[in-house]
């Protein structure tokens, strides 16, 4: 299984078995991948962005993605998830969770509320998102009523992701399992928007995964769920359609290196190059603010 190339851990009773861009997966020692039902998902430091993997990481990120999906997976417990416990070796609590594994969907789901990045991109060219018509008018932050599913298919380590339409999803998994997934996600996002805008935040768009669990043959979310790597949250209070909105995300990031500051250009095919300290502390804060903000506590290293 490929895979991205990371120092592993040595962790009693686990071996690793596959890295990914932010999260390294082991399974029990004395074991195969296919043989065990459980895995141990834990979440690093590492941040992606434009599909790499940047060389700086965020000191405490793995702890707060974990924190904050463990918090969100409570809050949509209606919605069957991954988790069997967060009983860890010691030189990974409060960032790994002991999880089933399951057999994964090959599809990004994501749920777009609000008209912005990639599809904002492509509805100023063709009215469209992901191939699905919009109205006339529509502008940088516009509430997108109902949400809409814009899957994409997922790619190896190094690759990317590559949108695709519900049809061709259906040609993929299945058109009754794609259906599946389309309501299962929407459902998730509309719930959780109303979570999170109980709170201040407006989520704007979110991407899960979800798989099937062997034993019982239902589709579970999987992997990590609203957290600022996978979702885009913006303060509500500040909320202003037809501009950029101040988000507490990873988009903070994309910005500074398509800024003339990083001298970083996106499509030269190079690597990003390395964040200054100041991001590095200003996108920590980020993360710990949009824990703090959406759960209530205070976040604890």
């Amino acid at each position: 299984m490929s895979g991205l190339q990371t120092e592993t851990l040595d962790l009693p009773g686990w071996t690793h078995h596959y890295s990914g861009k932010v999260r390294d997966l082991y399974i029990p020692a004395g074991s195969t991948f296919e043989e065990t039902d459980r895995v141990l998902v834990v979440a690093s430091d590492r941040i992606s962005a434009f599909d790499f993997v940047l060389e700086s990481e965020i000191p405490d990120k793995g702890k707060v993605l974990t924190q904050l999906s463990l918090w969100w997976f409570e809050k949509l417990a209606q919605f069957p998830n991954h988790v069997i416990s967060t009983d860890v070796p010691d030189a990974v609590v409060g960032r790994a969770m002991v999880c089933k594994k399951l057999d994964m969907f090959p599809i990004e789901c994501i749920a777009r509320g609000y008209l912005t990045g990639s599809g904002l991109a492509e509805y100023q060219n063709r009215q469209t998102v992901c191939a699905l018509p919009l109205q006339a008018g529509m502008v940088d932050g516009s509430k997108l009523d109902p949400a809409i599913f814009t899957p994409s298919a997922k790619a190896e380590v190094g690759e990317h992701d590559e949108n695709i339409t519900f049809e061709e999803t259906a040609a993929r998994i299945g058109g009754q399992q794609a259906a599946d997934l389309r309501d299962a996600t929407l459902a998730l996002y509309t719930r959780a928007e109303e979570i999170a805008r109980e709170r201040g935040i407006i989520l704007a768009d979110t991407k899960v995964e979800f798989g099937i669990d062997p034993a019982t043959g239902e589709i579970t979310l999987g992997d990590e769920v609203l957290t600022p790597d996978s979702s885009r949250f913006w303060d509500a209070q500040t909320y202003s359609p037809g501009q950029a909105q101040p988000s507490f995300d990873k988009q903070f990031v994309r910005d500074y290196l398509t800024s003339a500051a990083s001298g970083w250009d996106k499509n030269s095919g190079e690597e990003p190059p390395a964040l200054p300290e100041d991001i590095i502390e200003l996108t920590r804060a980020r993360y710990i603010d949009a824990y703090e903000r959406l759960t209530g506590l205070t976040f604890s290293a």
